[in-house]
């Protein structure tokens, strides 16, 4: 199995008790930038998993589509968890670059924070639908 595939099935199967695996995937110094956190170094992207486990309840990544060329490579994927008892699915796509040694050393997920989560707020998704109106094309 090669390297973005392992990456892969330790995302589908990220729990608490694997985060310890982190090491096996990225470099000591490896850049995480999502839409709320930019970070570098094992210990805090560890940090950003960890809060993740504590903040939301069934946190999994399912994967749908990889493209890998050279040293970059590009996923898709469904974060789907829990938050209060609701159900959420937020849709994305991660660009990871590996280093010689087949380490991430940067990983940058894509996804849009206002679509996918604000909007399904309840406070927040009624002021993102008005913005929505206010800005879209009549056709």
């Amino acid at each position: 199995m090669d390297k973005l595939s392992k990456v892969m099935v330790w995302y589908a199967n990220l729990s608490p008790s694997t985060l310890q695996d982190l090491p096996l995937f990225y470099a000591d110094n490896a850049k995480f930038k999502d839409p709320f956190n930019e970070v570098a170094g094992l210990a805090s992207i560890e940090a950003i998993f960890v809060h993740m486990f504590k903040t939301t309840q069934h946190p999994r990544f399912i994967f749908f589509d990889k493209v890998q060329d050279g040293r970059h490579a590009f996923l898709t994927w469904h974060f789907l968890f829990q938050l209060n008892g609701k159900d959420y699915t937020v849709k994305g796509a991660s660009h990871l670059i590996f280093n010689e040694e087949d380490f991430i050393i940067e990983h940058r997920d894509y996804w849009d924070a206002a679509e996918e989560l604000w909007a399904k707020l309840p406070v927040l998704g009624v002021f993102i639908e008005w913005l929505r109106r206010k800005f879209s094309t009549k056709n």
